[in-house]
């Protein structure tokens, strides 16, 4: 099975891109982030055409979520449990695709808004691993993927590229993040290049991209009995040199059987 996920940056504006992605990679599933629309004005039909169903979870301008997938698959929640229920942020998607559940999420930035914002991140980041939890507490097969927001390590990100106090990379962040794989969580890339940089993400100030100066904030974690299906896991680099590209690019995952 196919599993990818890519935050778009406005899916209006990268349809064509998703859509000839979509051809040559053909993943069963693709979870997509920063849809920056709502679910009415997705466009949905060119996705279709190539026999991808929708799962849409939109917010006007801001955000958004959405899975397309190529197999049969069930929307469990358009919101994270344990959020308050004024939250009106679309952030995450979880869908059962046979034994499977994968969730998708677009985890809050951190960096906007102040001390309050960047609470409002870790405040999403224990009501995601509560939910991990209880689906791990029920013998849940999990993949968890999107836009973590979250540089996980020093190597997650080029020297420069971010200060000390970036909430992508703050402790408190990381620790959240620590927490997941602490569950019993895997880190599939990390599993199959443990060192060195790979990167997923790079700005579109600064010439980032023409220096490599990128970062890896777009992750898969997958469960224990998932973990032992891990064929493959890798950012598709080639998106970003692109004409008008997302500044992130898709991260793929492949499991055995």
């Amino acid at each position: 099975m196919r599993i990818a996920t890519w935050n778009v940056n406005s899916i209006r504006q990268r349809a064509e891109h998703v859509r000839d992605w979509l051809g040559r990679v053909q993943p069963d599933v693709l979870l997509l982030q920063e849809l920056k629309c709502e679910e009415a004005a997705f466009p949905a039909a060119g996705f279709t055409e190539l026999g991808y169903s929708a799962a849409v979870v939109g917010q006007k301008a801001y955000n958004g979520v959405a899975a397309l997938a190529r197999v049969p698959v069930e929307v469990v929640h358009r919101k994270l449990p344990g959020l308050p229920e004024d939250d009106a942020q679309a952030r995450y998607i979880e869908l059962r695709a046979g034994a499977l559940t994968i969730i998708g999420i677009y985890l809050p930035n951190g960096n906007s808004g102040g001390e309050a914002g960047y609470a409002y991140k870790l405040a999403w980041m224990e009501a995601l691993a509560a939910r991990v939890q209880a689906l791990l507490d029920d013998d849940a097969d999990v993949v968890l993927t999107g836009d973590f927001n979250v540089a996980p390590e020093d190597v997650d990100y080029a020297k420069g590229a971010l200060s000390a106090d970036d909430a992508l990379v703050r402790p408190e962040t990381r620790a959240r993040y620590r927490r997941l794989l602490w569950l019993g969580m895997t880190d599939a890339l990390r599993a199959l290049v443990p060192e060195g940089p790979v990167y997923t993400f790079w700005d579109y100030q600064s010439a980032a991209w023409q220096r490599n100066s990128g970062l890896r904030i777009d992750h898969f974690l997958l469960s224990p009995r998932v973990a032992e299906r891990l064929a493959g896991c890798r950012p598709d680099k080639d998106e970003r040199g692109k004409m008008q590209p997302s500044d992130h690019v898709p991260v793929v995952l492949d499991l055995a059987g």
